[in-house]
């Protein structure tokens, strides 16, 4: 009877309603796309709803995006003909694909989907090994080659990696497969081209992740261009800085009304999909845990930065100044609550060059676009 109600609401968009808003702040089509009937409608009625530019334009395609403990956000891809379908981060600070494969043992992962070589027609090995690196751990993979599918993009002949092994973490509590790296090519296996590099007619791709999400909907991918309904007001634009990361420079960082004067010499960040929480180098982050009454941590610590539930409306919101444009962060964004434990969804980023990580905690906030061709990433408040 649900389903019935939504399509009936469906079928009046075209009357002029617009987009509607359902309890919760979901829109309708956040709703269908839970209850698993959004892909099938759209496709019956392909003039119906401002998403039909997902089936309308080749050009534009459209990916669902899974949410597992607001932590990791994952859709489907396949590879090989016949294809084998595989659950994959789409990571922006990586740019390597890489899968489980038949050539490891399951060990504790018994439940991930495995790449079979001998399964798909298309397949050819490079055999090469090789170790990739994440902030998580590490892991080998043997390259090879074969015809990659992300709805409906279709890549032949793509490199990628077939797990020796995979870590327990995070794999071991998540959801999904392997990694599929969306950053540049100078970052990747042998500068292997991505997936997303030169496959889509415009080499942009854009990401939108739920305010709410939940384990059915987590949010949106969009690759060729963007969804003008996941955000409101205008993209800012500002220049890749160097094209191995996502990295964009940020002229200021605020606390409350106080501007803390670290970025009078420059002050870069990688902007992370990967990556949950907001990472700071240290000495950027002093001042704002001193206001959020916390200890400032140092490398390699691990601590969760608890804060008290009673305090966090008074805490500061946290600014970033990028080209000129503003993107402030309230607590409610950077403070986790637990059913009243909270904590700070910030950890300590010790890299070889001091580099902010806006993570899915920026992420969240603000709708991101990747333009490839232009060298640059925009920002818009999320919708």
């Amino acid at each position: 009877m649900k389903i019935l109600v939504l399509i009936w609401v469906c079928l009046h968009l075209s009357e002029g309603l617009g987009r509607i808003i359902l309890k919760k702040g979901k829109s309708l089509h956040q709703v269908m796309e839970e209850y698993g009937v959004l892909e099938t409608f759209l496709k019956n009625h392909p003039k119906v709803g401002p998403a039909a530019k997902y089936f309308n334009n080749e050009s534009v395609s459209y990916e669902a995006i899974t949410n597992y403990m607001v932590s990791f956000y994952f859709g489907k891809i396949s590879i090989g003909t016949l294809p084998q379908n595989f659950l994959v981060l789409f990571d922006t600070g990586s740019s390597s694909l890489w899968v489980p494969s038949t050539y490891s043992q399951p060990g504790l992962l018994v439940d991930r989907n495995r790449f079979n070589p001998s399964l798909s027609s298309t397949f050819r090995e490079n055999g090469q090994t090789y170790t990739l690196s994440y902030g998580s751990g590490s892991l080998s993979v043997v390259l090879g080659y074969d015809t990659v599918t992300v709805r409906n993009i279709v890549v032949n002949n793509q490199e990628f990696g077939l797990s020796e092994n995979e870590p327990s973490n995070p794999f071991y509590y998540s959801d999904f497969d392997g990694i599929l790296g969306t950053a540049y090519p100078n970052m990747a296996v042998g500068n292997a081209p991505t997936v997303m590099q030169g496959q889509l007619t415009q080499p942009i791709f854009s990401f939108y992740f739920s305010h709410q999400p939940t384990h059915q909907y987590g949010g949106e991918l969009t690759l060729g261009g963007v969804d003008t309904q996941l955000y409101s007001g205008r993209i800012v634009w500002t220049p890749v800085t160097w094209e191995l990361y996502w990295q964009i420079a940020i002229q200021e960082f605020a606390t409350g009304n106080q501007v803390m004067g670290l970025c009078f010499q420059g002050c870069q960040a990688i902007v992370d999909t990967g990556t949950s929480l907001l990472a700071v180098s240290p000495q950027y982050m002093g001042s704002f845990f001193q206001a959020a009454s916390t200890q400032e941590p140092g490398c390699n610590e691990f601590t969760k930065f608890v804060v008290n539930c009673n305090y966090v409306q008074s805490m500061p919101t946290i600014t970033f100044i990028v080209s000129g444009f503003q993107f402030p962060l309230p607590p409610s964004a950077y403070v986790f609550n637990n059913n009243g434990y909270c904590r700070l969804g910030t950890e300590a980023a010790c890299l070889s060059s001091p580099l902010w990580i806006l993570g899915d905690v920026f992420l969240k906030e603000y709708y991101s676009v990747y333009d490839m061709a232009n060298g640059r990433v925009g920002f818009a408040l999320s919708a």
